[in-house]
């Protein structure tokens, strides 16, 4: 198991953010990881253990997620926002080249950083998101985001895990809906298992509009000559088939893989994203 540390970061509006920092060599742009809407840095575990030692790979909890700290106003957490905060960090760091890793939330906030510092962006990959989000995957998530459950024991967590996600991950087992469970829960004070991020994540997505940005076809024209990896669940209800044939049509060079059965998200563990990924970087090398 590839070793990190964990550092920290402060936001415009003094939010302390946390990130993992797996070592790499210097001569090569980091690799920043940004995850989903309810998701964490754990979420890149298997990532970045690949990747750490031949790559530096920095994977961030977006502000109330993680080991970040929750925001005083909720209506802070939108894309924008995240933008900020990322950009303090790379600034903090001296970073002027990095590659995004960027998952669902991550991907839009992925294709915003483009429109503000395209000339850092040294690649991309964008997991099942692209600037169209399919109405029955909104509704979905708006269904449970910022939903309260707790649970006595891990075992419980996994298993409402799977109730939850059987559709996404129609080949796991109990093994593998135990590890989805411990990079969404955590342990609280009392003893009991409750999800990792902050239930006002919910009030501003609640809301038409705030889960990207005004225009985001606008801000994928910003990784045009941007090396780029497009990975799509094949039964994936946030990115469909057509707008993601629209982004490889708007990217020349981008690369599309699409994993059968699985939904919303690949875990970019797969055999095939884990040789996409590889391809890309070897882009980025070159």
């Amino acid at each position: 198991m590839a070793a990190y540390t964990n550092e920290y970061w402060w936001s415009r509006d003094e939010v302390r953010l946390h990130y993992r920092d797996y070592a790499g060599p210097s001569g090569k742009p980091p690799i920043l990881c940004i995850p989903g809407l309810t998701r964490n840095a754990r979420d890149f575990s298997e990532v970045a253990e690949r990747l750490a030692g031949d790559w530096r790979v920095i994977a961030i909890d977006l502000r109330g997620r993680g080991e970040s700290g929750y925001a005083k106003d909720p209506m802070s957490y939108v894309p924008l926002t995240y933008v900020q905060d990322v950009e303090k960090l790379l600034g903090e760091l001296g970073v002027d080249s990095y590659v995004a890793f960027g998952t669902s939330l991550g991907g839009i906030v992925s294709m915003l950083l483009s429109g503000t510092a395209r000339e850092r962006l040294a690649g991309v990959l964008l997991n099942d998101v692209g600037p169209e989000i399919e109405t029955a995957g909104l509704s979905r998530i708006r269904s449970y985001v910022g939903k309260s459950n707790t649970w006595p024991t891990w075992m419980h967590a996994a298993r409402a895990v799977m109730e939850a996600n059987g559709d996404v991950y129609p080949g796991y087992d109990i093994e593998d809906w135990l590890a989805m469970a411990k990079r969404l829960y955590r342990l609280n004070s009392a003893g009991r298992i409750v999800l990792d991020y902050d239930m006002k994540i919910a009030e501003p997505f609640r809301v038409p509009g705030n889960e990207a940005g005004p225009d985001m076809w606008r801000a994928l024209d910003g990784l045009k000559g941007v090396p780029a990896l497009i990975v799509r669940g094949g039964r994936s209800d946030v990115l469909g088939a057509k707008t993601a044939a629209r982004m490889l049509a708007e990217l020349p060079g981008a690369e599309l893989v699409t994993v059968a059965e699985v939904g919303h998200t690949p875990t970019l563990s797969e055999p095939e994203v884990v040789a996409a990924i590889d391809r890309l970087l070897a882009r980025v090398t070159a």
